[in-house]
């Protein structure tokens, strides 16, 4: 806003030089004329002047009025402008897993919000394929989770590996698979729950050479929600398959881990990020990129050798 009607405000508003030029941290001829100037450049006096002070003259209510809702504009476009750099700089679009939403990116993103409280955050959480949907469309700057096999060529993404997740089998308390250790066979003999199905429309982005395992497909429930497989499991017999580093929080839930015989091998997924192939330079992917390596280094999870 122009400095003359910043100081003609504060003079109106004060109703004396002295109290108005205290306020701008200014001394008072300087105001004087700033104001006189004014009234000079309008053709118009705008106070009556007197030993008791100012009093705003016909011209000078008009222009207060006007200065106000100038003023009210300014400071609303200056706070537009504000939230617009502040999406622009520090906005947060990120896709994740339900692992690393639970032991890495919820955590960041509260940060991260009491840091940037203007900056929108934008999380979509679940299905690995839809997170590569929404890449790939623009909505998500990246996402973190496993590795999806069987891309199809041209896709233009680019996937930075940071270590791996190992499958883990989770059962109800007193479910016959907690008596002694098991093979991966007799585990896969009960029925199974796994989060994250993949639709058809999504499916469109694969070879259509993935096993069933990868595609959330072949299980008694498949759901889009952990809760919900969670309570199936809970419920029922069925063993939910899910990446072990979450097999704390699948404690406090009230399920348990099966024991695998060591013969046995557990399927491993490579763990890390995708990004659009021109997006991977941007400062702001990369400190997010490297903010969050180092989150999971300290927590020791995602091994790079196991």
């Amino acid at each position: 806003m122009d400095k003359g009607l910043e100081h003609f405000i504060a003079v109106a508003e004060a109703g004396t030089f002295m109290a108005a030029a205290e306020i701008l941290h200014i001394s008072q001829p300087a105001l004087s004329y700033n104001i006189k100037r004014l009234e000079q450049s309008l053709g118009v006096e705008l106070f009556y002047r007197s030993v008791r002070g100012i009093e705003l003259t016909p011209y000078g209510e008009t222009l207060y009025n006007s200065a106000i809702f100038m003023s009210r504009l300014h400071t609303n476009a200056l706070a537009a402008i504000a939230r617009q750099k502040a999406e622009l700089e520090e906005g947060i679009s990120i896709g994740t897993g339900y692992s690393t939403w639970i032991l890495l990116l919820k955590d960041y993103v509260i940060e991260h919000f009491q840091k940037h409280p203007a900056a929108p955050i934008n999380v979509s959480i679940g299905n690995m394929m839809r997170c590569m949907d929404q890449l790939i469309a623009g909505d998500i700057a990246l996402f973190m989770g496993h590795r999806i096999d069987h891309l199809k060529p041209g896709l233009a993404v680019d996937f930075i590996p940071l270590g791996f997740a190992t499958d883990g089998y989770f059962v109800r308390n007193g479910h016959p698979l907690l008596n002694r250790t098991h093979s991966i066979d007799e585990v896969r003999a009960y029925p199974t729950t796994m989060a994250n199905p993949t639709d058809a429309r999504q499916k469109r982005l694969t070879l259509g050479t993935g096993t069933q395992d990868l595609d959330g497909t072949g299980h008694a429930f498949a759901c889009n929600s952990m809760d919900a497989c969670i309570e199936f499991a809970l419920k029922t017999d069925a063993v939910l398959i899910h990446s072990d580093v979450l097999k704390g929080y699948f404690y406090q839930k009230g399920l348990r881990e099966v024991k695998i015989d060591k013969p046995s091998r557990r399927r491993q997924a490579v763990m890390g990020f995708y990004v659009l192939s021109e997006g991977r330079t941007k400062p702001k992917i990369q400190e997010i990129i490297k903010s969050i390596s180092a989150r999971a280094e300290a927590a020791g999870l995602f091994p790079s050798a196991i």
